[in-house]
């Protein structure tokens, strides 16, 4: 059974950093491509970045030059480094593996 556990979020002010992780067990991590995803009241969930199994990473244009996405393969986390944090980047980020989905970390940036 896959499970996804995220961490790292909080209140920040605009212009601070957050790192979240990702911990996820009951899958091959290595072998999967993995993503990041956030939802802000009241929009649909939107994908953030997402890193291939072999380290090839994409963003959202939204994010493009703040947010860095990694994996580390050995413990099955991956991260989403997020500096220059903004009010717009308020959301639950949640990662996601094959289709699976964590619970979810509150991120928000206060202006």
């Amino acid at each position: 059974q896959v499970h996804l556990v995220e961490s790292g979020g909080g209140l920040v002010q605009a212009g601070e950093s957050l790192r979240l992780s990702c911990v996820a067990s009951g899958i091959t991590f290595s072998f999967y491509a993995m993503g990041w995803y956030r939802q802000a009241p009241g929009k649909q969930r939107e994908l953030v970045a997402t890193i291939g199994s072999r380290g090839t990473t994409n963003y959202a244009d939204s994010v493009k030059g703040r947010f860095t996405i990694s994996r580390d393969n050995p413990t099955s986390t991956v991260y989403l480094q997020m500096i220059s944090l903004k009010p717009e980047d308020t959301a639950v980020y949640y990662c996601n593996i094959m289709g699976h989905w964590g619970q979810g970390t509150q991120v928000t940036v206060s202006s």
